[in-house]
């Protein structure tokens, strides 16, 4: 009975039993071709039985392992490693057929590898999740094949395995010395002009690229007969407050992924620069209320506090309440801090309903608001229109556009800065944003 569980006729063996079909109705015509009709077929079935006997014979025939990280990264490709060890004293066709979390509604996932005889073979496909959470991932499905091909032995590894989704800690490790690296321009980040030195001296050094030629030492450069620098260290230990709108704005859908989990994915990242930098990192939430709160602190578990919080966090992306966010920072955040806000303003109307409660925050702390350029609207702007309609839509997409950029000159007018950015650059831009400020000592 076990033997027929995971005994599988390949479609080759019936492609041969309707080649033998063919060769009795020949055999109708030509009567000289009906006894080698039932030798073939003979032989067909003989080798059907050797087939079983050589696939089935050895007791363990293959090992196979699913490798996988201990979580998955959100918005990236993920590396999934399947090791297949063969055991048989032949080469042998494998078809590897994973039940994969059904979160990524794959319906026929398949790979073919062949795996020589008496040795092992590494097998690798890539996994990109969208959405935060626990993915289990089913049986491992190996179907084996012989030379001969007739027949299928399958074997199941790995039953039932989940996996938990945390924010892109794929990114955290690409951006974690992006803030200490001196060819920051690389990654697009501009050179900051200080513009005073305000911070305390910290050492000379060799000029790099990118070092402000105002700071060059001449005796030092005298002496060594090189370019060297003064180095200024930046103040530490400021308080930086990354704050997470989840309501109905932030559900809008950008390659899979949500506005809100670019944010989360953004606020992992730049919460390692800012520790780093010798910060406060701490963030909250809010929607219809204030939650998932990570006070402002520089411990050593500070980073994993702030893991575990934006992995738990979840919403029905209720209407955002700006009044109460703006009452639970006046309570709570005494000291002035950098507030770095994700949002989504889509009109001058929607800023201007929420903007008496930015106006409030900016009095008492340096606020950045973190809002996105709708990159489905580009395809439509540079479409050239062909009729009435495709004009109209043209001329509505850039309207939307433009209000972009008039939300930005707004909220410059009442001192609140701003980043308006694509949400595949979010990381990049607001990490470029928190070290101007860190470098004009404006904070």
């Amino acid at each position: 009975m076990k033997l027929l569980k995971s005994l599988y006729i390949n479609n080759f063996f019936f492609y041969a039993l309707l080649g033998v079909v063919g060769l009795f109705v020949l055999a109708f015509i030509f009567p000289a071709l009906y006894n080698a009709t039932w030798y073939v077929l003979l032989m067909l079935l003989t080798f059907l039985f050797l087939d079983v006997l050589i696939l089935f014979f050895s007791k363990n025939g293959i090992e196979g392992i699913r490798m996988m990280p201990e979580k998955l990264s959100n918005g990236d490709e993920n590396e999934i490693k399947v090791n297949i060890k063969n055991y048989y004293t032949f080469p042998i066709l494998v078809k590897i057929i994973d039940e994969i979390p059904f979160q990524f509604q794959v319906r026929n996932f398949e790979i073919k590898q062949k795996i020589k005889a008496s040795t092992e073979k590494e097998i690798h496909y890539y996994l990109r999740p969208t959405e935060r959470g626990e993915y289990v991932f089913g049986n491992l499905n190996v179907y084996v094949s012989s030379p001969l091909f007739l027949i299928s032995r399958r074997f199941q590894f790995d039953k039932e395995r989940m996996v938990p989704t945390y924010p892109s800690y794929i990114q955290l490790r690409k951006y974690s010395l992006m803030a200490f690296s001196n060819n920051l321009f690389q990654y697009g980040i501009k050179k900051i002009r200080r513009i005073g030195h305000t911070m305390e001296f910290e050492q000379i050094k060799e000029y790099n690229q990118g070092d402000d030629i105002r700071t060059l030492n001449w005796k030092a450069t005298a002496k060594k007969n090189a370019l060297m620098v003064n180095q200024f260290q930046d103040e530490k230990s400021q308080s930086v407050y990354m704050i997470i709108d989840k309501g109905r704005v932030m559900k809008m859908p950008f390659n899979g992924l949500s506005l809100l989990d670019y944010a989360i994915n953004a606020t992992l990242v730049l919460s390692n620069v800012i520790l780093k930098k010798q910060d406060k990192a701490g963030l909250f939430a809010f929607s219809k209320k204030v939650e998932n709160r990570v006070f402002a602190e520089r411990r050593a578990s500070q980073m994993h506090k702030i893991l575990e919080t934006l992995y738990n966090i979840k919403t029905d992306f209720f209407e955002s309440d700006f009044s109460r966010l703006y009452t639970d920072i006046k309570k709570n955040i005494n000291q002035r801090s950098l507030i770095i806000l994700y949002t989504n303003f889509e009109t001058m109307d929607a800023l201007h309903r929420q903007l008496p409660y930015l106006k409030g925050i900016a009095k008492n702390h340096l606020l950045v608001v973190v809002f996105f350029q709708n990159t489905e609207l580009n395809e439509l702007i540079n479409k050239k229109a062909e009729n009435i309609q495709e004009v109209y839509d043209k001329v509505i997409a850039e309207k939307f556009s433009f209000e972009k950029r008039l939300i930005v000159n707004e909220l410059k007018k009442y001192g609140i800065y701003s980043v308006l950015t694509q949400p595949e650059n979010l990381t990049l831009e607001t990490i470029n944003k928190y070290l101007e400020i860190k470098a004009r000592g404006i904070l």
